[in-house]
């Protein structure tokens, strides 16, 4: 007999029955695809490990699209709309992921201030939404608890943890934080300075902070305020974060970036200016393509883009066939490249 501590799920199902989580959806939905073999081994599997499928999101699989709807929100700004490039990182390994599931993936750019979690529920365009570069938390909140009024299937990317609504998909950002400050302190710097969103609203770079915190901390040095600038995950944002460090007079030999295109600006701020990097080193966070193209190619925290993807499709899809779905904290990985000297 095997205890579980949490509710087990089709990834449990489909280690113990030894095939793929994918395969375990389709036995359990009924796909004709599926060997008889094969499903009386995931049943069997979903028995021993007491998994019940909900009753009422089984009744709905006829009436299902087979659409799958990735909701990208941007508010317009005086240069334009952008989309943060770690977000269209993920576009292809979703769309592969979706294709093992035999789903369609319809790609949406919402405006925050609209109507769409009621356009969504009302036009049946698709089976489930991820959510994905919504801003501001806070200020976005009350649209999760309409979603999750209205019984809509939903999965989204950012931070997890006690408050948080809907099922969520995140990075341990703090620990990527700590590893990116930690990085830094074993290459002998001891002023660094961060930047990134210092609101309560954008809870992953908050997380990030914190990790940042611990590691000097744990060097024995006290995080200064005057080294930490407010910066959107932007390379206009990274650059003006930058000329602020620099008009305070504040003295840093080193920059941690909440996001790799704020450190891309930081960088080029920097370089204007005569200061040169790696003299003084910089991290980012994302690992986005630009990153080993930068000029030097920047040292960052890694977010594995096809582990996100699948990791995003597959807890969407189990929510919609299965009716629940758990959270999870994905690893990140810190990539040394010559930024930081």
């Amino acid at each position: 007999m095997r205890f579980m501590q949490r509710r087990p799920t089709s990834f449990d199902i489909a280690a113990l029955a030894g095939v793929s989580q994918p395969t375990v959806s389709r036995a359990l939905s009924g796909n004709s695809s599926v060997s008889e073999a094969t499903r009386a081994k995931v049943f069997a599997a979903a028995r021993e490990l007491h998994y019940k499928v909900n009753k009422n999101a089984s009744g709905l699989r006829l009436q299902q699209s087979r659409t799958l709807a990735i909701l990208f929100f941007d508010e317009q700004s005086p240069d334009g709309a952008v989309i943060n490039p770690f977000y269209l990182s993920l576009l292809g390994p979703m769309v592969r992921r979706c294709a093992e599931f035999g789903y369609d993936l319809l790609i949406s750019f919402q405006q925050l201030s609209s109507d769409w979690h009621v356009d969504y529920e009302d036009s049946s365009k698709a089976d489930g939404i991820i959510l994905l570069g919504y801003g501001d938390y806070l200020q976005y909140r009350p649209r999760l608890e309409k979603l999750i009024e209205l019984g809509t299937h939903f999965v989204r990317w950012g931070s997890g943890g006690e408050g948080q609504i809907g099922t969520t998909i995140s990075c341990d950002n703090e620990q990527g934080g700590f590893d990116a400050a930690a990085h830094l302190l074993d290459r002998g710097r001891r002023k660094i300075a961060f930047i990134g969103s210092a609101e309560a609203g954008y809870p992953e770079v908050q997380e990030r902070w914190r990790g940042y915190c611990r590691a000097l901390r744990a060097a024995g040095i006290e995080p200064e305020e005057q080294l930490r600038a407010d910066a959107a995950p932007s390379e206009a944002e990274g650059r003006a974060a930058l000329e602020i460090l620099l008009e305070r007079g504040a003295e840093f030999d080193a920059i941690f970036a909440a996001s790799d295109v704020a450190a891309i600006g930081a960088m080029h701020a920097l370089q204007q200016v005569g200061r040169g990097v790696p003299e003084i080193a910089i991290v980012g966070f994302d690992d986005i393509p630009a990153a080993s193209l930068s000029s030097p190619p920047l040292t960052t925290v890694t977010q594995d883009t096809r582990i996100i993807a699948d990791a995003l499709i597959d807890t969407l899809i189990e929510a919609i066939e299965v009716g629940e779905a758990n959270d999870r904290l994905l690893p990140v990985r810190l990539t040394v490249r010559e930024s930081s000297g």
